[in-house]
């Protein structure tokens, strides 16, 4: 006889395959092609910044433009001048605006049990007055002054959603890279190996909508297409994902490891007409030297149907 505990879990299996078969058809899938392929060996291009130098971080519908350095957070008007200025400790990495307030994560200067995470401030837009001090390593803004912050590290793995005052409105058992539009998408980044990684939809009370699983515990931060589609370069594939969640592989860049190295670094950007993505992977018995994989892709939109004949 079955055991149903047996039974029930084989048929949760099921489910999940089924699932996944059906994300992984949409409807009009993005065309790629390799334009260009370039190595190189030596360091990964990290994003590199100098230190003390505001560079800007984000920018409001009526012109305001909030700059970050080391130890301050400044707004300024569409003709430079600065309007308030913040003091912080650390390093503002991001802003982002909604209403009438502004969400800035920042970089600890030194190092603390949550590595170089610093504080997660939420500050007034039109004066920079601190509203509260959070905890999150990313954030996105939603409107109406609403915000995300997403945390990931010992056994934290959550987002949550904030209104202005800094109260709690909602949460999820998901963290990643956000994607705002008609809802909120999350390109998840599960560091645990093997990972549980899927690009997912949040929901209301805190519910997901589960999409197509990722290889990869680090996809890099995704593209957003005219269309809603997303790119995501997960280890060395690159997927589309449409709104509906349906994926499709676009293209096989590097052939699948058996184990995913987390010192791994991946990258992608649009520019114009075309995408470039960058898979950084160390070199064995050489620590600090990487050898560097750069891809030129054109994209090609989702071929229109033809109309309907009359004949």
């Amino acid at each position: 006889m079955a055991n149903p505990e047996q039974s029930g879990r084989a048929q949760d299996r099921a489910q999940d395959r089924a699932q996944d078969r059906a994300q992984d058809t949409p409807s009009a899938p993005w065309r790629v092609g390799v334009v260009e392929y370039r190595q190189a060996t030596g360091l990964p291009p990290y994003e590199r910044h100098r230190a003390g130098k505001a560079r800007p971080l984000a920018s409001s519908r009526d012109g305001l433009h909030i700059h970050g350095a080391v130890g301050r957070v400044t707004c300024a008007d569409g003709a430079g001048h600065t309007l308030w200025t913040h003091r912080c400790t650390g390093r503002p990495n991001a802003a982002h605006v909604s209403g009438d307030r502004v969400l800035v994560t920042t970089d600890s200067l030194d190092y603390t049990p949550w590595g170089h995470l610093g504080p997660a401030l939420l500050l007034d837009l039109a004066d920079g007055a601190r509203i509260a001090e959070l905890r999150g390593k990313r954030g996105a803004a939603v409107g109406g002054g609403r915000f995300l912050l997403g945390l990931e590290g010992y056994d934290a793995f959550d987002t949550r959603q904030y209104d202005r005052d800094a109260s709690l409105v909602d949460s999820w058992r998901s963290y990643g890279h956000y994607v705002i539009g008609t809802g909120i998408r999350v390109v998840e980044t599960d560091r645990g190996l093997p990972t549980g990684s899927r690009v997912v939809r949040l929901l209301p009370g805190g519910e997901i909508e589960r999409g197509p699983r990722l290889t990869g515990p680090s996809a890099a931060r995704p593209v957003v297409l005219e269309d809603g589609t997303i790119l995501v370069l997960d280890e060395g594939v690159l997927r589309a994902v449409d709104r509906r969640l349906g994926a499709t592989v676009l293209a096989e860049l590097l052939p699948a490891t058996a184990e995913a190295d987390p010192r791994r670094t991946v990258s992608l950007r649009r520019e114009g007409g075309n995408v470039t993505a960058v898979i950084a992977e160390p070199r064995p018995g050489h620590p600090n030297r990487y050898t560097v994989h750069t891809w030129t892709i054109a994209l090609h939109p989702p071929r229109t149907p033809p109309p309907p004949s009359n004949g």
